[in-house]
């Protein structure tokens, strides 16, 4: 039987790829879509996430909107010189035209999935943390119908967006510590640690390309995020961050984690979004995503993806 997810996500190149990694993959039910703010604003992560649907012909997979902006403190930056004004590096309006959302809130979608399914649900938010600390805060009760938080965010090491701060957890810190440092549901941190040791290259760019109509539309959609990562990087390749958690996800265990308890910086200094790990004993451990064999990995993502043609 396959195990129900959700993905909360604001696509995003990246999203892209892991949304599509989700619907190709067999051991994973994707039983909602929800959005949020961050790489570009509420109204084109959630156009874009329709786009996708449509694009793999899954209009019957529920999207819902959710949070426009952060729990507390405006976000600060936006990441267009990443992913292009669209969101989609300048190549939304190529993709079809897209499933529209359910007039339901995010949170209350997800509440909705929650209590309709059988089995626990496992969350894979894969942008700001928003919609699940909202979601957490309104309906505790629902935390047992949870089998985990899978969340491509943070660093233990340097940041993409501030020296000490990666984009997801610095869009929106207050959610992110809410998160993490909760003990009511299991979490995995999939940190930039890790997604920025798995960097697809063109070998693996032209063969996403070369699988099918669906997958070189996809391949489009990277070009601009190519060109950012190689002039901030110097390197011709991509990081898949979101399809990495995504992943583990759907085969648990794919990647090597370690128990640490994990905190984030809230105040408005340098540091803020920073991920810091604390000593033992000082929380509730989250299972840091740290290491896996990112060959194996990079090859499984593509292999699914070729699925969709």
């Amino acid at each position: 039987m396959s195990r129900p997810i959700v993905v909360d996500t604001d696509p995003g190149v990246d999203d892209a790829v892991a949304i599509m990694l989700a619907l190709a993959s067999p051991e994973v039910e994707v039983r909602a879509i929800t959005t949020v703010f961050g790489n570009v604003a509420l109204e084109s992560t959630t156009t874009n996430a329709g786009r996708l649907l449509a694009h793999c012909g899954r209009a019957d997979v529920p999207l819902a909107a959710g949070a426009a902006r952060p729990l507390v403190h405006p976000q600060r930056e936006l990441a267009r010189e990443w992913h292009g004004d669209d969101g989609l590096g300048g190549r939304a309006a190529a993709l079809p035209d897209p499933v529209a959302p359910s007039g339901r809130p995010a949170v209350e979608l997800l509440a909705d999935v929650l209590r309709a399914s059988e089995a626990p649900v496992t969350l894979v938010p894969i942008g700001p943390i928003t919609n699940v600390a909202l979601l957490l805060a309104v309906y505790p009760e629902l935390a047992p119908r949870i089998e985990r938080i899978v969340w491509m965010g943070g660093s233990l090491g340097a940041g993409n967006t501030s020296g000490v701060a990666e984009f997801n957890a610095h869009c929106d810190p207050e959610a992110a510590h809410r998160v993490l440092t909760q003990d009511d549901v299991p979490v995995t941190m999939v940190p930039l640690d890790l997604t920025l040791r798995c960097p697809a290259g063109p070998e693996w760019i032209d063969a996403l390309a070369a699988a099918g109509p669906r997958c070189a539309a996809l391949a489009e959609v990277i070009t601009h995020y190519r060109a950012a990562f190689r002039e901030r990087y110097g390197i011709d390749a991509v990081a898949v961050h979101d399809a990495v958690a995504v992943l583990e996800a759907v085969l648990p265990g794919t990647l090597r984690t370690t128990p640490r308890p994990v905190s984030v910086a809230c105040d408005l200094g340098p540091a803020r979004g920073a991920t810091v790990g604390m000593p033992e004993g000082s929380g509730p451990p989250v299972q840091v995503a740290l290491d896996a064999d990112t060959d194996a990995v990079l090859a499984e993502i593509l292999e699914r993806l070729r699925r969709l043609g």
